[in-house]
């Protein structure tokens, strides 16, 4: 018994150390300057420069425009991340909600006609998109950034299913009480929705925050881009001898896996409770 407890901890161990060596790896690299990089490749020991790289990392002023830093940054893929998360929460809700309570007919085949829409990918819809945006004049917008990839057919099939786990004694109550469709769901099924709605933030607030392609076609406003786009315009300044500031790549890279870390440490609890617990 000890013994094969002893290798359950091996392997979790082992596990855990190969999943932590790039992050250990882009930090301890990112402390070092641009040209020992350059020269000596990854490093595994820490550098002189760590203070000097992180504080103009995310304090000084950058771009073609020099006006863009990388809290900026950092705020548009947090506002990015959170208007994916809470968006997509709430359209697969209430989608999920009328599927499942409203007695409509079709309703199943509009069930699968939106769970079909994970067969297509954002590559095959960009185009389409990008043109709509383009014709309502909301490109470099917050709200053509969010709006189009609002719909998620995964966050409707992970509330439908919470929601038929529901005992339907809970909806015969309601009635009894008087309580109508908006009622009901607000007072009952929000509640009761807590640790689901906790798991499926943090798989799309994940999603938004790392959002690469969707906002370098629907921005060209400096003042709009992301930390992602920020990582690859670090890396594109590579002009005759002039070479690129790895160690503020690196740096950027780090910042940038923060608060996805930090929202699936405050909420893991929920998160593993939500996509686990179906007895209600």
């Amino acid at each position: 018994m000890y013994k094969t407890k002893f290798f359950d901890h091996v392997i979790l161990i082992a596990g855990c150390l190969l999943m932590l060596a790039p992050i250990i790896v882009a930090f301890t690299t990112s402390t070092h300057s641009a040209p020992e990089i350059h020269q000596k490749g990854l490093m595994l020991s820490l550098g002189d420069n760590f203070g000097e790289t992180y504080h103009k990392v995310l304090f000084a002023q950058t771009g073609f425009n020099g006006t863009v830093t990388g809290l900026s940054m950092m705020l548009n893929s947090l506002i990015l991340g959170l208007g994916f998360a809470c968006g997509k929460i709430v359209l697969s809700m209430l989608a999920a909600y009328a599927i499942v309570y409203f007695r409509f007919r079709f309703a199943t085949l509009a069930f699968w006609m939106i769970f079909t829409t994970l067969l297509l990918p954002l590559e095959v819809r960009i185009m389409p998109s990008y043109q709509v945006m383009s014709e309502l004049h909301l490109l470099n917008t917050y709200t053509g950034l969010i709006l189009p990839l609002l719909a998620s057919a995964t966050g409707t099939f992970f509330f439908r299913q919470f929601f038929k786990s529901v005992p339907e004694e809970l909806l015969e109550a309601a009635r009894i009480d008087g309580a109508g469709p908006v009622k009901f769901f607000i007072d009952i099924l929000l509640p009761l929705s807590r640790s689901m709605i906790a798991a499926v933030f943090i798989i799309m607030f994940v999603y938004g925050w790392n959002q690469y392609l969707w906002p370098i076609l629907m921005t060209t406003d400096e003042s709009f881009f992301t930390l992602m786009r920020g990582i690859k315009q670090i890396l594109q300044v590579w002009v005759g001898a002039q070479i690129p500031d790895y160690n503020e790549a690196f740096a950027m890279a780090v910042l940038a896996m923060l608060p996805p870390v930090l929202i699936v440490v405050v909420f893991q609890s929920w998160f593993i409770k939500g996509l686990t617990e179906t007895d209600k």
